[in-house]
């Protein structure tokens, strides 16, 4: 009986290593269709390089950020790659922080990024997750172990919008991504505030961007992005801030980032 036990639990322990690394391929083979879809969209950038002369008649504050983050005749960004560490809540209506880990690109014309991550929901149980905006579709795909779907969003003009305001808030990590010859239009608010819109196809997406007095962004805030309630992708307020600002490339980049769905209750 106890050559039976330890042969099954051998087999089952192999079974299971199977499937682990059979999911694993399979989430693997999504990322690298994902990517090559993100470079498929690119295209030229233009101009080539920035010049300060581009900031007149912006708000001044806008004018302040972008000398303040930026170096005069440096190269424009065409596509970044970034590594995260965090906690992300997995409920709207109370704490449920867990870990995560995850890799993103970003290009920034045609907008778009993949954010591939790992969250531990709870020991030994990884959720695999991709959210993203390619080609102007909206995704948000998550799996157990890269083999059960627990959420798959595409393809609706929700999405689109929900996913092209991600990339245009975290702009602030490719930041000549918000310059006017990007296609970014700023309006003036106030002397520490101005709202910025960006079109992207059929798809249009405004951000209030209020600075800190560094002159660089402090945070940013839609008045509706779809927040998944009950199963219902509702417009709701959603919020971010940015901190710890580095020299990068020439740049001033923060290091640290939060965001939240401003709900009646709180964030």
């Amino acid at each position: 009986m106890g050559k039976i036990i330890r042969w099954l639990t051998l087999g089952l322990a192999a079974s299971i290593g199977a499937a682990l690394a059979y999911g694993s391929k399979r989430w693997q083979s999504e990322t690298d269709q994902m990517h090559a879809d993100l470079e498929g969209a690119r295209r030229p950038i233009a101009p080539q390089r920035y010049r300060a002369d581009e900031l007149t008649g912006l708000p001044a504050p806008v004018q302040r950020y972008f000398r303040a983050a930026l170096t005069d005749g440096q190269p424009m960004v065409r596509a970044v790659t970034l590594q995260h560490t965090g906690t992300f809540n997995m409920s709207l209506i109370e704490a449920q922080w867990k870990p995560f880990r995850s890799t993103q690109r970003a290009v920034t014309q045609r907008p778009g990024f993949d954010w591939e991550a790992r969250i531990a929901v709870m020991p030994g149980l990884p959720a695999r997750v991709h959210d993203a905006y390619i080609g102007g579709e909206g995704t948000l795909h998550a799996s157990l172990f890269g083999l059960v779907t627990v959420a798959d969003q595409r393809g609706t003009p929700e999405m689109a919008q929900g996913e092209l305001l991600r990339w245009f808030a975290e702009a602030a990590w490719y930041p000549t991504a918000l310059l006017p010859s990007q296609g970014v239009t700023w309006e003036a608010v106030d002397d520490s505030s101005a709202r910025a819109t960006l079109q992207d196809g059929d798809t249009s997406v405004t951000l209030l961007f209020r600075f800190n007095a560094d002159g660089l962004i402090d945070s940013m805030r839609a008045e509706a992005r779809g927040a998944l309630i009950d199963g219902v992708n509702v417009p709701t307020p959603w919020e971010g801030r940015w901190s710890r600002y580095e020299l990068r490339d020439g740049m001033r980049v923060p290091m640290e980032g939060e965001v939240a769905w401003m709900l009646p209750a709180g964030p």
